[in-house]
């Protein structure tokens, strides 16, 4: 339980920084494009992937620059949610994208559904909407359809990554390989990107806290897999504990750092979510 708590806390420390950082002038592509610089690195040093013998031939690069392009793009979706809706509802729609991936898995990879499963699709899908219909009765109707928007990148983002993940997998491609490969294909765009900016000032401070960020994003990544592979006769209380913990601390930071005020939607959606995820997790027994 100490690494799944460690995972979760490194997935939220991740949005605690990059919600600082922007808020004293740091330049969030500089600082995802680097993070994906350490990342790499990690992976690499970590997972020890076999990049030697990789075959060029036989390796779908399309979908290795696919993702490499999704990835920083619903990073910075995750820096403007975190900027507009705020840190709670951010975690939330990140954490219940699954709803989305299993909803693709069944459609697309004839992935078996049981009641379980359908319920807690159910309940992740009423959370996610009860999270938006709260900034529908929000003054400001500028900020409320940003975030709303952001929300909705994020939630449908970090779903076509799931996905996509799942059908490098489905291809009988190595994980820890593929990882790595995307995440040095995200660098190598990121930077490209970056130098035809001509307004972007390059500074120090952004690579370096660009740098820290993939060190708690890899780490966040590295923990949970080694979570699943000391509890492997146990991965739905390792899918559970992960999520849930993530949207307790999310909540946490949230209402104590950023004084961020729980509405009646965003209860009863963190409620139905929990609810959901919890359901997730038995439907994997």
């Amino acid at each position: 339980m100490v690494l799944i708590f460690a995972a979760a806390l490194c997935s939220v420390l991740v949005s605690v920084l990059l919600k600082n950082l922007k808020k004293k002038g740091y330049q969030p592509m500089q600082m995802i494009a680097w993070n994906y610089a350490s990342a790499s690195l990690l992976c690499y040093l970590w997972f020890k992937p076999d990049i030697q013998h990789i075959s060029i031939q036989h390796t779908p690069w399309w979908l290795i620059v696919a993702l490499g392009v999704i990835l920083p793009s619903i990073f910075l979706c995750l820096a403007k949610s975190l900027e507009y809706a705020g840190i709670v509802k951010t975690e939330i729609a990140q954490r219940l994208s699954v709803v989305l991936s299993l909803l693709a898995a069944y459609f697309f990879f004839q992935e078996q559904f049981n009641s379980l499963k359908l319920l807690g699709i159910g309940l992740g899908i009423f959370a996610v909407l009860l999270i938006l219909l709260g900034h529908f009765n929000e003054s400001s109707g500028s900020q409320s359809k940003k975030a709303i928007f952001a929300l909705m990148s994020v939630w449908f983002g970090y779903a076509a990554v799931d996905i996509l993940l799942k059908y490098t997998s489905s291809l009988g491609l190595q994980f820890t390989l593929t990882l790595n490969l995307i995440f040095i294909t995200a660098f190598v765009l990121s930077i490209i990107y970056l130098i035809f900016q001509k307004n972007s000032a390059w500074h120090f401070k952004n690579t370096f806290a660009g740098l820290m960020l993939g060190v708690l994003n890899f780490s966040n990544i590295a923990l949970y897999v080694k979570a699943h592979i000391l509890l492997k006769d146990s991965p739905a209380i390792v899918f559970a504990s992960m999520n849930i913990l993530v949207v307790l601390l999310g909540i946490v930071c949230g209402v104590v750092l950023y004084k961020e005020k729980l509405k009646l939607p965003t209860i009863l959606g963190i409620i139905l979510g929990i609810s959901g995820l919890v359901s997730l997790a038995l439907a994997m027994k």
